[in-house]
């Protein structure tokens, strides 16, 4: 387990989740897309109805009236007054009950990036972001600091801004010190539908005559001569005042040489690098690289999140 890891259990253990007011233990019982809804109107068993919600979130196929019942996000009392009130008109004192039956297609929230396991997760009940961080293994070493949460208004009845009234994607972006630090609002409810992405450290890439090549996660203030050092330094057999940072920028590759031994003697600025600059060293006796080679980096597709493994939350 990663020290990120043991602190946010520590964090875990010192607060335990509760729910109330207008927290989301209000909304989880609400109707969401997916659920199985059961309509039973007393003595009149030729209008009980069973389903589920159109994608606008009406009952769908319920014909037993005129009226369509919107049910999105409403509780099962106030679909059950409504159906009471319009079967008023055709029944005498007509008794509805509504209820929820099946919660378990309900969109799962999801857990992806600098995460040890990335998963899904079936939301029987709400949970903190702290708890599904600790069920996916942890924060990884490549974490950037900061937690992106996606929430789709009408897949959990849960907005950021409920004041909005609109159906649209917004995104809150959480800093993993304030989560450790145990600030309330960086641990937030995670309901239904949610994307939780642990974004990673932009890489940087280092090639030649170093002691390791590859990938190391780009930090603030990051320059040439501290990235060569944590890659293990330049071997004997590099020409070190040859060095060539390839650096794309606005769909262009450009060139910046630099001269370690310079660098060293402080005669040179050591140069600050950016996300996804390629550091290359040369070899004694090789000609210098003329164009930076091509890097696959990771992006989880929609269709990928689907196949993630399935972890109920109850």
């Amino acid at each position: 387990m990663t020290v990120l890891s043991s602190l946010l259990v520590s964090v875990h253990a010192q607060q335990p989740v509760a729910f109330r007011g207008t927290e989301p233990d209000s909304y989880f019982n609400r109707i969401h897309t997916g659920d199985v809804i059961d309509v039973r109107v007393v003595g009149n068993i030729e209008y009980d109805w069973r389903g589920g919600l159109t994608p606008e979130g009406f009952l769908d196929g319920f014909e037993k009236i005129p009226k369509q019942i919107y049910a999105l996000c409403r509780t099962e009392d106030e679909i059950a007054k409504e159906i009471t009130g319009e079967l008023a008109t055709i029944l005498r004192n007509p008794q509805t009950e509504v209820r929820i039956l099946d919660r378990s297609n309900r969109t799962p929230a999801t857990i992806e990036g600098a995460i040890t396991t990335p998963l899904r997760f079936q939301m029987k009940r709400p949970a903190r972001l702290n708890e599904l961080i600790i069920a996916a293994g942890g924060i990884t070493d490549r974490a950037s600091g900061e937690i992106m949460i996606s929430r789709s208004d009408g897949l959990s009845c849960v907005q950021w801004n409920s004041t909005t009234g609109d159906r649209q994607v917004s995104n809150r972006t959480i800093r993993i010190g304030d989560l450790i630090s145990g600030k309330p609002e960086a641990n937030p409810v995670i309901v239904s539908g949610d994307l939780i992405v642990i974004f990673e450290a932009s890489p940087v890439f280092l090639l030649g005559a170093v002691g390791n090549q590859g990938r190391i996660d780009h930090r603030p203030e990051l320059t040439v001569s501290r990235a060569i050092d944590s890659a293990g330094g330049v071997i004997k057999d590099a020409v070190p005042d040859r060095v060539t940072i390839f650096r794309r920028e606005n769909g262009s590759t450009s060139t910046i040489p630099v001269d370690l031994n310079k660098i060293k003697s402080h005669q040179s600025e050591d140069v600050v690098l950016r996300p996804f600059d390629i550091i290359d060293v040369p070899f004694k006796g090789k000609p210098p690289r003329k164009l930076p080679p091509v890097f696959e980096t990771e992006y989880v597709s929609g269709d990928r999140r689907s196949k993630l493994p399935l972890k109920i939350i109850e």
